[in-house]
């Protein structure tokens, strides 16, 4: 156990320590009399005083110390031997057997040895050896106590710490935290590592110097375990513009797996609303702990290697042993019981393994307890099969618990008919006779235009599969056909005998041997439904795929549309769909899962691999095994993103790189491969293999799941690889694959070979050879079948990473391109500015459950919708980035511009307007931003109950009786009388030459517009003269108003006004620059005109913008350049506590 460091003073002592190992820092040592064969006396002293010492008093046989050349103090730190000269030791290590002590010297050797050489000072390193051991101690504590119970004291003291140091709000919540280092270029910062549902933080104070990290999960673009320099295991988290390294862990496993799965369940959260619509797991981040994930990683796990829905929820999880009559013994493994089924995988990967759906279960019994068969119970089925399972820890409550189930089941799903009898089967009318109109075609929008799909289709579904109604004979002699399926299905009824013949049979081995082979057509379809256990679904669902035939059929929409332009495209060569007969049935099911599963709908692919189920299985057989590959074999396969197919193309990548790593090395893209192999993962080889090969594959993928395919891909890879390092381009290497493809045969098949669109890819002059499938198959399996279910699950959660994220780029650098051309910010600033728009949504997402921010995000919107903020999140954004601040006038300003840009008036507005709104406030022109301040002022951004009582203008009321004469320094007064007039003049004429002209402003709206600019101008070095200059330029303005209120009043310029005008500008005194005026100090005259007139003021944005030009430091003001730059690394800065403070002021 490690030791808090503590010296050890040995100076004269008798030498009680034997060295076995030492280096550079670490020793490590044995107390003499323990563990030698004979003994001198010295080792038969200690040994004796060790024996009689009280056990509270004996020392610990082995140790580990501590030295640091060149220093005068040695430190103890696992029980060691002293070194020649040394005097002082640090103990930080004991061990009771020389294995325990071992673990901590290669701990020390892996973490520590080559780390110590990047310090210059001594005692530098002695501080960092003892803080790392003060640290794994503290975290062997903790791991100790959350043991025990469920709240450990530990842990919320590093809650307090993590609180404190990060400033997070209490919403995000803490899942687990490790001791460990982070690397900073060659040197190592000892600290603590914060794992939290939305973020990964580190903090660290060594040697004076404070470091804190805080990487939000939705940032990590790669995950992933490797070495450097000095350490040979390291987690590297890899972001946008940095990668952190991370090592010394006590568990580094159990920390990079928690790292992943926080990783993946952020992402799918946050950037993939398909997943978080269908895992409510995710719907509740704050409810998850430690604990919690780990449950689910074996929840996800089970429900992968025993292929159920996505619904089942595992409820225990116990060691056994189960009775296998085939093997005439028990054989050990572990048993799975959840919500609807129980399993059992046997700890040797593939010996046995069981599916029990608890509908098919009729009894579960205790049995008597013996030494023979301890803790048993037995498992019944209604096909008169039963399974004992013994050695069974808390058996009393497992039956308790699996009866409960059981009674729910059966009440839930009755028993109705067995589905393996060949029965006949009757079913409703699929005729409709609804006609398109309002309605919803599941979550899609059905046309109006009245049409209806012409069809004519059979009023029954097909009651049997379509290959025995379009049988055809092949090349071979019939005799030497049937010979060969008649052996095949006598192989497998001879298997059923012994293993059994429904769902719950055993699978092994040889089951897998005879599925490799090819399954007979007459079994085919049957054992698809019991290897992917639609057969439960299909018992359990009487008449709902008629129900739904019924509701969808006849009706038109954009989802039956695409259905209706591929239906002649599916197996066009197969004369079952060259009949009506085969066309409406493949049209009956697409629909009907379509109207199932309206997020899926359809997807291109389908109805190619829906015509082969049909082909051998029944319709409504067909359309279960449709709903078992979608939703359960091949998850997020067909949707609009194929993030599945994605996923998978990714990780076959990686076993390319793996296993084939001459074929990676010559071909450096490995993305052309992925991208040519697409179509193999999406079709399963039907639409490039001829199908008598491909439905042996298909019988592989309905038995071994998506296994089957990457490992057949990477044997078809491993077959062409020579020809492949040879290829040139990317067109040569689809060429080869092609080919090859189009020439594997099935020589078994008992139909004629289906002729397949690739055969223009053969060369008619040179015979290519031919593969034979069961071959190819064969060599996959003894070549590539080592990949283990949990292997692959580990590589596609790693990979969604990257895929999600690129996804993200993807987006993310089409929406700067759209940008760009419409901006002046520089593409790098721009991209900092999407980045911070993207986070100010992400942030809301994270600490704000009810927000409708989670609903602003769809992937499936174009490019430039899919991130929208709302009015809160853009206040925030406008107080981080806008140049334009006015103190507690900002917010109201902010306001006025999401009015403004909101154009839709749906309370959201995308980065495009947000950055063509940024851009005028830093890069426009001087009229270009008067003008968007004008807007600013103008309905729809200016309401009648817009708040402005933070505005520093309250009460004082502009004053109109100022004149127009402007004081100079040298005490002259200069006549603006003409220029004004000519100014009208000049307006008069641009005005006709705007595109759109903007509304007049009226006095209120003036009046809001003054205090904005008034309140710009504050704390701005030039305040004093752009205050002056303001009130020139409101005095002249009220003035223009008036004299267009005259105007229009008279039908003609009042020219009397104006002289009055220039009289009053003779008799002005000092107070001139005066801009507010109390209502008592206005003149008679002008209070009663502007009573009386004030509905009619107004100004235009001409006005203005002539007025402000003639005031140099107004024009300099706007004219200044900007820096966004700076502006953007402080919103980067500041983003989360602006945040953070927003929570607190509103719970308080």
């Amino acid at each position: 156990m490690w030791l808090k460091p503590e010296e050890v003073l040995l100076k004269n002592a008798l030498k009680l320590w034997v060295t076995q190992k030492s280096s550079c820092y670490f020793i490590l040592q044995r107390r003499r009399g323990h563990g030698e064969g004979g003994g001198r006396f010295t080792g038969r002293l200690v040994g004796a005083l060790d024996a009689v010492l009280d056990s509270n008093a004996r020392v610990a046989p082995f140790r580990i110390l501590l030295q640091v050349p060149g220093s005068q103090v040695y430190s103890p730190i696992a029980c060691g031997e002293l070194l020649n000269g040394s005097e002082v030791y640090w103990a930080i290590a004991i061990g009771a057997t020389l294995e325990e002590i071992n673990q901590h010297w290669e701990w020390l050797e892996q973490n520590l040895l080559h780390t110590l050489s990047v310090f210059d000072n001594k005692e530098d390193i002695a501080s960092f050896v003892k803080g790392k051991i003060k640290a794994l101690i503290a975290e062997e504590t903790s791991s100790k106590l959350a043991e025990q119970e469920e709240e450990p004291e530990k842990f919320r003291e590093a809650l307090v710490k993590f609180e404190a140091r990060f400033n997070f709000p209490e919403a995000e919540k803490l899942i687990t935290y490790y001791s460990c280092c982070c690397w900073k270029g060659r040197v190592p910062r000892q600290g603590w590592l914060y794992l939290s549902i939305n973020h990964l933080c580190f903090y660290s104070f060594f040697l004076g110097k404070e470091l804190k990290l805080i990487i939000p999960w939705v940032d990590v673009q790669k995950l992933e375990r490797t070495c450097n320099v000095f350490m040979t295991d390291t987690i590297r988290i890899t972001t946008q513009n940095k990668e952190r390294d991370f090592s010394m862990f006590l568990n580094l496993d159990e920390v990079f797996k928690i790292m992943e799965q926080l990783a993946d369940m952020t992402l799918r959260r946050l950037l993939d609303n398909e997943i978080f619509e269908l895992d409510p797991d995710l719907q509740e981040p704050t409810q998850i702990t430690k604990r919690d994930l780990e449950a689910r990683a074996q929840n996800e796990f089970f429900r992968a290697f025993f292929r159920l829905p996505r619904k089942e929820k595992l409820h225990e999880v116990v060691d056994c042993s189960l009775w296998t009559p085939f093997s005439r013994c028990h054989t050990v493994g572990r048993m799975f019981a959840s919500d609807s089924y129980v399993c059992f995988a046997s700890k040797e990967d593939g010996c046995c393994n069981v599916v029990l759906p608890l509908r098919e279960v009729v009894s579960i019994e205790k049995m008597e307890d013996t030494s023979l068969l301890p803790n048993p119970i037995i498992i019944s089925i209604r096909s008169k099969m039963a399974f004992q399972f013994i050695e069974l820890k808390d058996r009393e409550s497992l039956v308790e618990n699996l009866l409960r189930r059981l009674k729910q089941v059966h009440a839930n799903s009755p028993v109705h008919y067995d589905t393996l009898k060949n029965e006949a089967e009757t079913s409703s009318l699929f005729q409709s006779t609804s006609v398109c109109s309002d309605q919803k075609f599941g979550n899609l929008k059905l046309s109006q235009n009245g049409n209806t799909v012409d069809k004519e289709t059979s009023p029954l579904p097909n009651s049997e599969a379509l290959i025995a109604i379009f049988h055809q004979s092949g090349t071979q002699s019939p005799d030497s056909r049937m010979s060969r399926e008649q052996i095949k299905a006598s192989l497998w009824n001879d298997h059923f005998v012994e293993y059994g013949r429904t769902v719950c049979m055993f699978r092994t081995e040889k089951i897998r041997k005879l599925v490799a082979m090819g399954i007979p057509e007459s079994l085919r379809g049957k054992l698809w439904l019991l290897f992917s256990d639609a057969v439960t679904d299909l018992a359990s669902h009487p008449g709902y795929y008629g129900n739904l035939v019924e509701e969808s059929m006849g009706k038109c929409c954009l989802v039956t549309e695409e259905i209706e332009r591929d239906l002649h495209r599916s197996l066009p060569e197969h004369p079952a769909f060259q009949n009506e007969t085969g066309i409406a049935a493949l049209r009956r099911v697409l629909t009907a899962y379509a109207h199932r599963n309206p997020k899926i709908g359809y997807c291109q692919s389908m109805n190619i691999l829906t015509s082969v189920l049909l082909l051998y299985a029944k319709e409504e057989e067909a359309f279960w095994l449709l709903v078992a590959v979608c939703e359960r074999m091949l998850p997020d396969y067909f949707n609009h993103r194929v993030i599945g197919a994605q996923v998978d193309q990714s990780v076959f990548e990686e076993l390319i790189r793996d296993r084939l790593p001459e074929l990676a090395e010559h071909m450096k893209d490995l993305s052309t491969l992925a991208s040519i192999s697409l179509s193999w993962f999406l079709t399963l080889f039907l639409s490039i293999m001829p199908l008598e090969s491909a439905v042996n594959v298909v019988d592989c993928f309905f038995y071994d799941g998506i296994k089957a395919i990457f490992q057949l891909g990477l044997a078809v890879l491993e077959a062409n690889a020579v020809e492949l390092c040879g290829s040139k381009d990317d067109g040569q290497a689809l060429m080869i694959l092609s080919r090859f493809l189009d020439h594997v045969k099935n020589e078994e098949s008992p139909g004629p070979p289906i002729g397949n669109h690739h055969a223009f890819f053969s060369d008619d002059q040179e015979p290519y050879p031919v593969t034979d499938i069961a071959d190819l198959i064969r060599d996959s399996y003894e070549k590539f079948g080592d990949q283990s279910v949990e292997m692959i699950e580990h590589m596609r959660c790693r990979h969604r990473i990257r895929v999600l994220q690129g996804h993200e780029d993807t987006t993310k650098q089409n929406v700067l391109r759209v940008v760009i051309p419409e901006v002046s910010i520089l593409p790098e600033d721009l991209e900092e500015l999407y980045d911070l728009f993207k986070r100010e949504h992400m942030i809301s997402c994270y600490w704000e459950q009810t927000s409708p921010a989670f609903q602003h995000h769809n992937p499936n919107r174009p490019y430039a919708e899919q991130y929208l903020i709302d009015a809160q999140q853009f206040t925030n954004l406008y107080k981080l980035v806008s140049p334009w601040t006015c103190g507690a006038h900002t917010e109201i300003l902010a306001e006025r511009t999401f009015r403004l840009l909101d154009e839709n008036m749906d309370n959201l507005i995308a980065f495009k307007g947000f950055a063509v709104c940024l851009d005028i406030m830093y890069n426009g022109e001087m009229n270009e931003k008067i003008k968007l301040l004008y807007r600013l002022h103008l309905p729809p951004a200016l309401t009648e109950n817009d708040k402005d009582s933070q505005s520093p203008l309250k009460n004082p009321l502009l004053s109109t009786s100022r004149p127009l004469v402007f004081g100079k320094s040298n005490g002259d007064a200069i006549d603006y009388q003409k220029q004004l007039k000519q100014m009208l003049k000049d307006l008069a004429k641009e005005k006709d030459k705007t595109e759109k002209e903007l509304p007049k402003m009226s006095q209120r709206e003036f009046i809001q517009f003054c205090k904005t600019l008034y309140s710009m101008f504050h704390e701005d070095p030039e305040e004093n003269d752009l205050y002056q200059a303001i009130a020139t330029v409101t005095t002249l303005l009220l003035q223009i108003g008036e004299v267009g209120q005259r105007s229009s009043s008279s039908g003609s310029c009042s020219d009397e006004y104006m002289d009055d005008v220039q009289t009053e500008a003779c008799a002005s005194t000092s107070d001139q620059d005066s801009v507010f005026t109390d209502m008592g100090k206005i003149p008679q005259r002008h209070s009663q005109s502007l009573s009386m007139t004030e509905g009619d003021w107004t100004v235009s944005l001409e006005h203005i913008l002539a007025s402000l030009l003639t005031e140099q430091s107004l024009v300099n003001f706007f004219e200044k350049p900007l820096d966004i730059k700076s502006k953007l690394e402080n919103a980067k800065i500041n983003q989360y506590s602006l945040k953070t403070n927003e929570l607190s002021h509103q719970s308080e």
